[in-house]
């Protein structure tokens, strides 16, 4: 991977839907048209969507994505109540492009239908604060 590993953000998505997208020069999930942004994720708390939107799947891909290729404002906001406290996530604000995405990797949960944070994200610093907008 050619990107900082501190830096690096992560989309959440099927495999299929991905797939989709490649055709194309980016990515542009359902949730733009529906609420104006791209859900994204540090490595650190992934796992939370995941099992509050997906738990169980094993159709899913994470998006490794370099934000230093992301041209569209990124913001780091309030996810949903149930996240911990003062949790913010990063939020795109239009289209993924393409070549933004510098790896595809599985995202499976574990036996019991649990997705945990990926086993690449060992030593990460928790990135989950306001300071990280650009």
């Amino acid at each position: 991977m050619s990107v900082d590993p501190e830096r690096v953000l992560l989309h959440l998505c099927a495999r299929a839907e991905w797939e989709r997208s490649r055709r194309s020069g980016s990515h542009e999930p359902p949730s733009l048209a529906e609420v104006g942004f791209i859900h994204l994720s540090a490595p650190e708390q992934v796992h939370l969507p995941a099992n509050r939107l997906f738990g169980g799947r094993d159709d899913l891909v994470l998006l490794v994505i370099d934000p230093e290729r992301v041209s569209a404002r990124v913001v780091w906001e309030p996810g949903v109540p149930s996240d911990p406290d003062g949790m913010l996530f990063p939020h795109l604000y239009g289209a993924l492009p393409r070549d933004a995405v510098v790896d595809v990797r599985p995202y499976t949960p574990n036996a019991d239908g649990v997705f945990t944070p990926p086993a690449f994200v060992t030593g990460f610093s928790d990135r989950s604060r306001p300071d990280q907008s650009r």
